[in-house]
């Protein structure tokens, strides 16, 4: 495979979208492209190679106007109407909607089903030889310039779906997807966190900046540690408990208390010194710079020196549900550049690198955990973070 190949095939992957208000419903959708889709789609991996998978292509406007019906009452109309109330429906909201309220016009709607039915052991082989095929699919309409968007909603009314589909006993719907040729074919790819942001090395949550050239942890790489906590409250509800400097210190056990420099006022380029105390080393102080403070979004400091720290935390929150009920809150921290007690280890025995990193973020990992579930215990209970 050529460079160009190779582009090609990322740009499919990249700019795959899930389509709703670019679906084209008044564009016929030729059985035969349906087809040439799901004999690619065919050739994703299957567990132990069995051909399990049922391709159910849905055009019968009066069966989509009644699966419509079965996707609106397991939960569309719910969303409509949350929609019609909230003042500011976020885009991918009303794109929900737009959908639901067009089901019946898709031109075919497709769902894909396996054979089998998931006996709850927690064992996900069934679903691992469907979803993948169930993507390639998406992934070939995209590539012969339609679109299409997953969707699931409809399996809380399985049974009545089932029913009205004549499948049968022992068979599993997956996903339901409608399918059109796209208004314009120029999808971009969408923001998203870095590989380095998500991407975990050897133990949950441990990170880097930048690749090993080894496979092994360095100082150089920029280490780092991650914890992440879903919170039933809104953004609105949290960001003042996190950024508030004096919450982290009334759970880490780490950090001790904290207090702004005077004359500082929270906010971007303020300061705070924070008092540190880990048994068997000792205590000590630091002063810590804000470098990034995004209200209801995120709050960054810089440990000793904003532009060489010895160390940099934050706290980001994401909201979860299409009206932002929950919030996830990511508490991150990154070992170096500037100078540091971890530093200073590893300068002072190099050939320990490794165990001392794994140390510190051991211990780093008990003081963040304790602060995330605190944070949360406090949004979820209503209190005052003071």
């Amino acid at each position: 495979m050529d460079d160009r190949d190779v582009d090609a095939v990322d740009r499919v992957l990249t700019t795959t979208r899930a389509v709703r208000r670019r679906l084209d419903l008044d564009r016929p959708v030729p059985d035969e492209v349906l087809w040439r889709c799901i004999d690619i789609a065919e050739q994703a991996p299957s567990g132990s190679g069995l051909a399990s998978r049922r391709w159910l292509i849905i055009r019968d406007p009066e069966v989509k106007s009644a699966l419509a019906g079965l996707y609106r009452r397991a939960g569309g109309a719910g969303l409509a109407t949350r929609a019609a109330e909230l003042e500011r429906p976020s885009a991918i909201l009303q794109s929900a909607v737009h959908l639901i309220d067009n089901m019946e016009r898709v031109p075919a709607l497709v769902m894909v089903c396996i054979w089998g039915v998931h006996d709850g052991s927690g064992n996900p082989g069934l679903f691992d030889s469907v979803v993948q095929s169930a993507w390639s699919f998406c992934l070939a309409l995209r590539a012969r310039g339609l679109g299409s968007s997953w969707t699931t909603m409809h399996l809380r009314e399985r049974a009545a779906v089932a029913e009205l589909l004549g499948i049968p006993a022992g068979v599993s719907q997956i996903v339901l997807l409608p399918v059109a040729y796209t208004v314009g074919t120029d999808f971009h790819p969408v923001p998203r966190r870095p590989a380095a942001e998500i991407t975990y090395l050897d133990r949950w949550g441990h990170t880097a900046e930048r690749p090993s050239a080894d496979g092994r942890h360095h100082l150089g790489d920029g280490p780092g540690l991650t914890v992440e906590i879903d919170i039933a409250a809104p953004r609105s509800v949290v960001w003042p408990i996190i950024s508030d400097i004096g919450v982290p210190a009334r759970f880490s056990g780490e950090l001790q208390r904290a207090e702004w420099v005077e004359g500082d006022e929270p906010g971007l380029g303020a300061r705070f010194v924070g008092h540190n105390h880990i048994e068997g080393f000792g205590d000590w102080s630091t002063t810590s710079h804000v470098v990034g403070h995004e209200p209801g979004r995120r709050f960054v400091w810089a440990v000793s020196d904003p532009e060489r720290p010895g160390a940099t935390w934050s706290f980001e929150l994401e909201p979860l549900g299409l009206g932002g009920e929950h919030t996830r809150l990511r508490h991150h921290m990154t070992i170096g550049p500037g100078r540091s007690g971890t530093r200073s280890m590893i300068e002072q025995e190099p050939e320990r690198e490794q165990r001392i990193l794994a140390w510190r973020r051991k211990a780093l990992r008990v003081s963040m955990q304790r602060t995330v579930d605190g944070v949360k215990a406090l949004a979820e209970g209503g209190a005052q973070p003071g």
